[in-house]
């Protein structure tokens, strides 16, 4: 074999060109951002809702950031979030949408509302958990949760949960009635604000809540609370138990996420899985987050699948057994 000698000099040269080749390859590789200056954020339910209040602090988080491309909340409410979800999923996949989604996808396909779930979508990134509260009206007649299950068991049927239908609010009631034995009158609701103004106004007794929508009515005595749905309880509500420590052994939160139209590039998917990940290190916004109950829970977008997948499962198990959907 020929052997070659390379001069100091030479190999200097040759050391610098290596490191640009490498520096420029590197660049090619980065994500890159999506062709527009703004991407549609779409929150398929109306203003004031749990979901559009913390996209909001994402929202104003990314616009505060050095980034090419930033997110702008649209929303776009009806059929119970199925409205906003046909449109994300209709839109062009070239990363200017898109879709804040949870497990509404989940009980809404379960329910027969819509024909489509979480494979109809690209994976982007999941970002926050909230558990839910067992609500009520400020005028309900009972002061605990034993209370409330005592009079649910003695008259089967009478006492008023409002809900989405096909939706969480709903879903987290009738697994309660599962584990449990209480059976509920349901009251539909489009969305989280007209149960809300029902709860308030003691039109309906019941309705799920969380920090984010209840804590400022709980705090002031519009709203009772019985129990948090989740495996400790809440900085921010100290003294409201876990329902583990009500007696029923239920854990249900919200895990809010983004995803974009299926086929959207990898490039722009990795550039906004980089862009919300920056986002919820954010100590402002992390500090906002705490205030409202929500935790953060940054996972990319290949684990954010097999969430997805495994959570399906999950809910299918529990909608076939309470009698919602049939393989």
């Amino acid at each position: 074999m020929k052997k070659i000698l390379i001069s100091g000099l030479t190999a200097g040269i040759c050391a610098v060109a290596a490191v640009a080749a490498f520096t420029s390859s590197t660049a090619q590789a980065a994500p890159k951002a999506p062709n527009c200056s703004t991407a549609k954020l779409i929150v398929p339910w109306k203003p004031g809702g749990g979901t559009h209040v913390l996209f909001s602090i994402f929202e104003k988080t990314i616009q505060g950031m050095d980034f090419p491309s930033k997110i702008k909340v649209v929303t776009i409410p009806g059929q119970g979030g199925n409205k906003g979800a046909k449109e994300a999923a209709k839109a062009k996949p070239d990363g200017c949408t898109l879709f804040a989604i949870h497990q509404s996808a989940l009980t809404s396909f379960f329910n027969g509302r819509i024909k489509f779930t979480f494979p109809a979508f690209d994976m982007v990134s999941l970002l926050t958990s909230t558990p839910d509260i067992i609500g009520a009206s400020g005028q309900a007649p009972w002061n605990t949760f034993a209370e409330f299950k005592k009079a649910a068991l003695a008259k089967p049927g009478s006492i008023l949960v409002g809900a989405t239908f096909g939706s969480t609010s709903q879903f987290m009631w009738l697994i309660l009635e599962d584990l449990t034995g209480m059976k509920f009158k349901y009251v539909p609701f489009d969305g989280t604000r007209e149960r809300m103004t029902a709860l308030l106004s003691n039109a309906i007794t019941m309705g799920t809540l969380n920090v984010a929508s209840g804590r400022k009515y709980i705090e002031g005595g519009d709203l009772k609370a019985y129990g948090i749905a989740d495996a400790k309880r809440s900085q921010a509500l100290p003294n409201l138990p876990t329902m583990k420590e009500v007696g029923v052994d239920m854990i249900f939160a919200l895990k809010r996420g983004i995803v974009a139209p299926k086929g959207t590039n990898a490039s722009a998917i990795e550039y906004w899985a980089g862009v919300f990940k920056k986002a919820a290190e954010d100590k402002g916004l992390l500090k906002q987050m705490a205030a409202k109950g929500t935790d953060i829970e940054w996972v990319g977008p290949a684990d954010y699948r097999k969430w997805a997948e495994q959570t399906y499962k999950d809910y299918e198990k529990v909608a076939i057994k309470i009698g919602m959907y049939k393989k």
